[in-house]
């Protein structure tokens, strides 16, 4: 039983780890251009504050990490396999959507970008609720998150142009 246990927590932490550390990249190669965002670029109404979006994403890297090792952790399937994938195809349009938007200010393309995102993430929450309800909805925070992301992206577009 002890076994098990660590087996577990050691995939959780390697699933959170994985996922922070993309996070983590992607604000670290867009550290420079998130600074001139933030002065240069006229933002739209209800912005938060520039300190709340690392935080925000530090939760949500942790929450999909866990939602993903839960289904890691379900019994071997071709739905597993799917829902694995498209957890990894998501991560990465997330990691690129950052790119795109703050260092090459493609504020259009971002959007369209961060509209794929959407659809893969509810595409996620549907694939994993199918196996496990609790992964699946430990990502509905993500969706609303990323629904307001493009909110926001949308607004920085149309005001920048």
């Amino acid at each position: 039983m002890k076994e098990t246990t660590k087996i577990k927590w050691k995939r959780y932490a390697l699933y959170i780890l994985i996922a922070e550390a993309v996070g983590g990249l992607s604000g670290f190669l867009t550290r420079d251009a998130m600074k001139l965002y933030g002065e240069q670029v006229i933002q739209p109404p209800l912005s938060p504050p520039g300190w709340l979006f690392p935080v925000v994403w530090s939760i949500l890297y942790a929450l999909m990490g866990i939602g993903a090792a839960r289904i890691s952790l379900s019994f071997p399937s071709r739905e597993r396999t799917q829902a694995l994938g498209i957890y990894w195809v998501q991560l990465g349009v997330n990691f690129l959507w950052s790119i795109v938007f703050f260092n090459l200010q493609w504020f259009g393309f971002a959007f369209f970008w961060l509209l794929l995102l959407w659809a893969l993430i509810l595409w996620m929450i549907v694939s994993f609720r199918e196996i496990d309800l609790p992964a699946g909805n430990l990502q509905i925070p993500y969706l609303l998150w990323v629904t307001f992301a493009a909110y926001l992206n949308l607004g920085v577009w149309i005001l920048n142009r």
